[in-house]
């Protein structure tokens, strides 16, 4: 990587088991035969802007701009998404066809025709031993390189046109050789533009954050070397060395910076609230069910933590109806029968509704003052919803104006929905014990990752007597089958559910809209039954009067929006059509499916999508895990696989960085070493500890 073989980048201990030794990697092209690239002694020097490096100009960086490439690390984070496989350098003599090849000759002409709207370039290129015709499609910008007597390299495959060209160096390059890399690229700014620029921001020298000792117990190559070993690999076991190598420090940054996030909060104080009383005694005595073995875990982890004074900062996660909300009234009653508040924040009025409607009833029972507070209450509910024992409500509970009594415990449903600021002002100036509750199951290494400065709990299953909903997935042609089976349902007095993905007529997309197809459904497939529309626009009285008549048994179906994602508990529902399933997330569908299978009764989820050739592949995988699976963990780490860690970091919206070379899952290993290790350097000074401040230095350790 840096032109000397003395220099080790071999990946050994827990590298060790996964990458082969490699020697140090260097330029394709050697230091004789191209220039080196320029030095950054310093990471520092790594943040200057893209046009330092030679032939960025204001053009070429506004193109590397809208792909994220502001600056020379950047460039360097620009992980290859492959790189070329290894092929025989033939005589153009010898060439086949279906075989992919590597030639190599001088140009003999040019010239340029046009097929359709093909713009075809053809070069007549000679090795001495025969004369092929070489095609380029709608690059005609490269007959000027072409020039007669160009040397030229070429990788790909006789074709109907001649040569088919997939790469090319002209003179000395290095996009046909072996494991030469592919980026990421756009339209405006080609693979091979950025494989000539990255390979122009590759340092010489580099320094290197982690300790000498570090490096030395772990066996890790220095990061220089990491880095020409990604991007100017020999073999494959070398770029994959270079690659744990960078995301070991990545993961080892992000772990350093929780280790020190939680060890802030433990310099806090909240109420310890002491052993259960009588109040949650009573509580367990007017539910009409048993809790379950996951559920009365995840007490016994609260209770732990909330007889200390260290605020509790607990991650609720399980299956869709699996409990949570009764463990967390469980919570917010531990406050109240200490003589304090509790407060419950969800992110839609929608949910929050239905929550409040939820404590309600056994908060009556009990004798549990319990409120609601939205952007829609009235003057005189938002004056005296504060002093409520229990509040629930919307960001409004954040709003200027609202004051707790004494705020003990917080529970932020559906947390990652909302901002940092959001969930901040609700602990500001106080230091409650804060439960965040999901219903959107978190792949256990994301949990390691972005939720590592939380402890978690899980309620892994429904209760027992909750059947498995039984998925199936068809084509629009098959949808009239579809209804035909909702209506037998109907005709048992059972309820349904109809979801459509946009709310009204677009003339932007083909979705089926939810007021047109309400509509449609009354005077077709579901004629003669009770059809009710819900979706975000209503008024909050009207939702409320809506899904009232909806539980009472006064409307048959329910067609709606993603409004009733999360929240919705009628038991006598026990079927459900989503229109259109391909356009929704993976994690959506598997919510959207919890809304049937709340009662004793076999539920039903059918899944309608346009025919399976004209879908996406990541459509189709998401359509086949659902109904392959109810687990919403095993759900989880599909959709990881699917959508990539970067995406699903952006989800939490507390600004942490994605991840650029680490693989979430394929990765475990690497990030419970990480871990482990970031507890002995939270208090590391020097270069490692600059580092983690400037990876970070927006993060608001208070606000994540």
């Amino acid at each position: 990587m840096t032109g000397s073989d003395d220099r080790s980048s071999t990946a050994a201990g827990w590298f060790r088991r996964t990458a082969a030794r490699a020697k140090p990697a260097r330029p394709l092209c050697g230091a004789d035969q191209s220039p080196r690239p320029r030095t950054f002694p310093r990471a520092e020097e790594l943040e200057r802007s893209v046009d330092v490096l030679p032939g960025v100009g204001p053009a070429v960086k506004k193109k590397l701009e809208r792909l994220g490439l502001e600056t020379v690390s950047d460039l360097l984070a620009h992980r290859p998404f492959r790189y070329e496989e290894p092929v025989p350098e033939v005589r153009m003599a010898d060439l086949h066809a279906e075989e992919d090849v590597a030639i190599a000759g001088e140009v003999l002409s040019t010239s340029t025709r046009r097929r359709g709207r093909l713009q075809m370039l053809t070069a007549r290129i000679s090795d001495g031993t025969a004369t092929v015709s070489a095609t380029w499609f709608n690059q005609p910008w490269l007959e000027r390189q072409l020039q007669q007597g160009t040397a030229v390299r070429l990788r790909g495959r006789q074709g109907r046109y001649g040569f088919d060209v997939r790469t090319f160096d002209i003179g000395d390059g290095e996009a046909t050789a072996d494991f030469a890399p592919v980026y990421p690229a756009s339209e405006e700014i080609t693979a091979k533009k950025l494989r000539e620029l990255v390979g122009a921001a590759l340092p010489r020298a580099l320094s290197d954050p982690l300790p000498a000792d570090l490096k030395d117990h772990e066996a890790l190559p220095e990061r220089v070397d990491a880095l020409w070993a990604l991007h100017r690999p020999r073999s494959l076991a070398e770029a994959e060395a270079g690659r744990r190598r960078l995301a070991f420090d990545e993961l080892l940054l992000l772990q350093i910076w929780l280790a020190r996030r939680r060890r802030e909060r433990e310099s806090e104080v909240a109420p310890a609230l002491g052993p259960p009383g009588e109040l949650v005694a009573r509580y367990r005595g007017v539910l009409p069910f048993q809790l379950t073995e996951h559920q009365e875990r995840a007490i016994a982890e609260l209770d732990a933590d909330l007889e200390r004074s260290v605020p509790m900062q607990r991650l609720l996660q399980g299956e869709v109806g699996s409990g949570k909300t009764v463990v967390a009234l469980y919570a917010l009653l531990r406050a109240v029968e200490a003589g304090k508040q509790g407060a419950m924040m969800a992110p839609t009025e929608t949910l929050a509704e239905q929550h409040f409607l939820t404590l309600e009833e056994p908060c009556s029972l009990l004798g549990v003052t319990c409120a609601l507070l939205t952007s829609s209450s009235a003057k005189r509910e938002r004056d005296l919803a504060p002093n409520a024992d229990i509040v629930v409500g919307t960001h409004a509970l954040i709003q200027e104006g609202v004051e707790f009594r004494d705020l003990a415990v917080a529970v932020v449903d559906e947390q990652h929905r909302f901002g940092v600021e959001q969930r901040k002002a609700l602990t500001e100036g106080r230091s409650p014990h804060v439960l965040h509750m999901t219903a959107t199951p978190i792949p256990r290494t994301l949990a390691l990752t972005v939720y590592g400065d939380l402890a978690v709990s899980e309620i892994a299953r429904p209760p027992a007597e909750r059947k498995p909903i039984k998925t199936a997935w068809v084509g629009e042609d098959r949808s009239a089958a579809a209804y035909a089976r909702l209506r037998k349902h109907l005709d048992a007095g059972r309820q349904a559910y109809v979801v459509c993905p946009l709310i009204e007529e677009s003339e932007t997309t083909q979705a089926r809209a939810a007021e047109a197809e309400a509509d449609r459904l009354q005077k077709a497939e579901l004629r003669g039954y009770r059809v009710g529309l819900l979706h975000g626009r209503l008024r909050p009285a009207e939702r409320r009067e809506l899904m009232a008549r909806f539980k009472a048994r006064d409307l048959d179906v329910l067609v709606a929006t993603t409004v009733i994602e999360v929240g919705v508990d009628v038991p006598n529902a026990t079927i459900m059509i989503v229109q259109e399933a391909d356009r929704f997330g993976l994690a959506q569908l598997h919510q959207l499916r919890g809304r049937v299978g709340r009662g004793a009764e076999q539920s039903y989820c059918l899944l309608i999508s346009r025919a399976r050739e004209d879908l996406t592949e990541p459509a189709v995988e998401r359509l086949e895990a659902l109904v392959r699976t109810n687990d919403g963990f095993e759900l989880a780490e599909v959709d990881l696989d699917i959508r990539g860690g970067g995406q699903l970091l952006g989800t939490r919206q507390s600004g942490l960085t994605d991840l650029r070379f680490a693989h979430l899952r394929q990765d475990r290993p690497l990030l419970e070493r990480a871990r482990a290790i970031a507890a002995d350097l939270v208090d590391a000074e020097g270069p490692l500890s600059d580092e983690v401040e400037r990876a970070f230095a927006d993060r608001d350790l208070s606000a994540a």
